[in-house]
């Protein structure tokens, strides 16, 4: 599929919720930002999924309780078939551990259900430009979930880096992090960049999204 990134095109999404109402409000607030199409509409999750197939959208906003698939198995399944859609899920349920489930799973993003069109919008812009999106308020509450899942499969992350990891892990912006550590922003995103090669990844809310996968944070 075709980078949206650096294009004048819209966006093109699907958007799954078996509640009408909200449903349509996102669809109204979608198309009315000019930015986005949306391409298709589903009650559930299997008509999401074969929706997907179909139109092969930039980005699948999906809810993540639905009948017959959860959100989540619908992220199973777009991973394991190796489709190009990114998932954004939207859930009334922000447990940690949800929200870690659904970012292992493969989502590109996961946001309450009462956030504001204009950011569910923004979220939508941001999938289809391929970033990880997670609001600041569910990245800190994810940080004791990450304690509990180490694993074994850690990169040789300095002392510092890892420092940083856990204060990005709690929402701290960077010139938060270089005054708690007497540092200069230049030096901060030095590390900071140095983390994202060390992860794999290219912006913090994916720092975190694979920190999570990888259980590192002490």
């Amino acid at each position: 599929m075709d980078t949206v990134a650096d294009t004048k095109r819209k966006v093109r999404v699907v958007v799954a919720d078996d509640h009408p109402l909200y449903r349509e409000g996102v669809v109204r607030a979608l198309t009315a930002s000019g930015r986005v199409e949306v391409v298709a509409q589903s009650e559930d999750g299997r008509g999401a999924l074969d929706q997907i197939r179909e139109h092969a959208p930039d980005v699948a906003l999906i809810d993540y309780k639905l009948p017959d698939l959860d959100g989540v198995s619908v992220v199973h399944a777009v991973t394991r078939d190796g489709l190009a859609t990114r998932v954004l899920l939207l859930s009334a349920f922000t447990d940690s551990g949800l929200v870690y489930e659904a970012l292992q799973t493969g989502a590109s993003g996961y946001l309450p259900k009462e956030a504001k069109r204009d950011d569910i919008v923004d979220a939508v812009l941001a999938c289809a430009r391929g970033e990880t999106v997670l609001p600041p308020e569910l990245t800190a509450g994810l940080v004791s979930e990450i304690r509990v899942r180490r694993s074994s499969d850690t990169p040789a992350l300095t002392d510092r880096e890892r420092e940083i990891l856990n204060m990005i892990a709690s929402g701290k912006s960077l010139p938060e992090i270089a005054k708690e550590l007497y540092l200069g922003v230049t030096t901060v995103k030095t590390h900071v960049q140095h983390l994202y090669e060390k992860l794999g990844v290219s912006d913090r809310a994916a720092a975190v999204a694979e920190a999570m996968r990888r259980r590192l944070i002490e």
